[in-house]
């Protein structure tokens, strides 16, 4: 068994403020493409989302793969005149 963890209350040090890019869970409501891939999820988050789409009467994977996407989309780093898919030909 692991180690519990014991928490004190002393200060923290400096806090770095994250700007929130979540979407709301009824943002995440909408259809695409999809890939089936298998996962093992928090039992707490499958319940968060589970009760969320009983309430926007969705799926709750829906809302999970939405969730994915609006991350992916936050972080993806556009393509740079360097970086481009296209090749130039030497001359």
């Amino acid at each position: 068994m692991s180690a519990k963890t014991k928490y004190t209350d002393e200060p923290v040090g400096p806090v770095k403020v994250v700007p929130d890019f979540l979407p709301a869970p009824e943002e995440l409501v909408y259809k695409e493409d999809t890939v089936k891939v298998t996962i093992a999820l928090s039992k707490e988050s499958v319940e968060f989302f589970k009760q969320e789409a009983q309430k926007h009467h969705t799926q709750y994977q829906k809302m999970i793969r939405r969730l994915l996407d609006a991350y992916t989309l936050a972080h993806k780093q556009p393509l740079t005149k360097r970086s481009s898919r296209r090749r130039k030909r030497p001359e």
